[in-house]
């Protein structure tokens, strides 16, 4: 291995570490807690170092949302591939909400910290949550075009509804786990079960 490409493993190497240390004080203290001297501290680095590697405190908050924002798409993405569009509902549904539950630090630091860098993660489709979104967008739209929902649904406030839906689910849940007293396996199947009603919603 070559001085550059050893140079370029380590600077990769401490902007992952950076990263998931910045991640243990947001999920211990939230956005508030991170500094760059807690961090230089946590690392043993010195404030100068991390600067090298990031320009501010919020570049690093940007990038732990877009981090997490990857790993749900990485969870979406075998769900998004089911061609049929009923079954694709429950799969999609059955995997943001498990991703939500089963790393609950990390959806809690997307949409239950600080608005202000995750809002950053949804300015445009090609953004890591604008292409979450249109998994969704995708998926109504297959509804629609196999019959499963009516052609005047119009396609964006359904998405919207199906991520609220499910954002609720997973939020009640680590917030207060007594209510839903319903198990979430039986949450997901009276959500799907409702959102792709063909008594419901299908034109007559």
């Amino acid at each position: 291995m070559g001085i550059v490409e050893r140079r370029e493993r380590q600077k990769t190497e401490v902007r992952t570490t950076i990263l998931r240390v910045a991640r243990e004080l947001v999920v211990r203290e939230g956005f508030e807690g991170l500094t760059m001297r807690k961090l230089a501290e946590a690392i043993e680095y010195s404030p100068a170092a991390i600067y090298l590697h990031f320009k501010s405190r919020d570049a690093i908050a940007r990038a732990l949302c877009l981090q997490g924002f990857e790993e749900l798409l990485a969870r979406l993405g075998p769900a998004a591939a089911e061609p049929i569009a009923v079954r694709r509902l429950r799969a999609l549904a059955e995997a943001y909400v498990g991703f939500g539950l089963e790393q609950p630090e990390t959806y809690r630091l997307l949409f239950m910290t600080d608005p202000e860098f995750t809002t950053d993660i949804f300015r445009s489709p090609e953004d890591a949550g604008g292409r979450a979104f249109q998994v969704l967008v995708q998926l109504v739209e297959a509804l629609k075009s196999q019959g499963e929902v009516a052609d005047t649904v119009r396609v964006i406030p359904l998405a919207e509804v199906l991520w609220g839906a499910l954002h609720g689910l997973v939020s009640l849940k680590l917030t207060c786990p007594i209510f839903p007293t319903s198990s979430v396996e039986e949450l997901v199947e009276t959500l799907t079960g409702v959102c792709s009603s063909r008594s419901g919603t299908k034109a007559s």
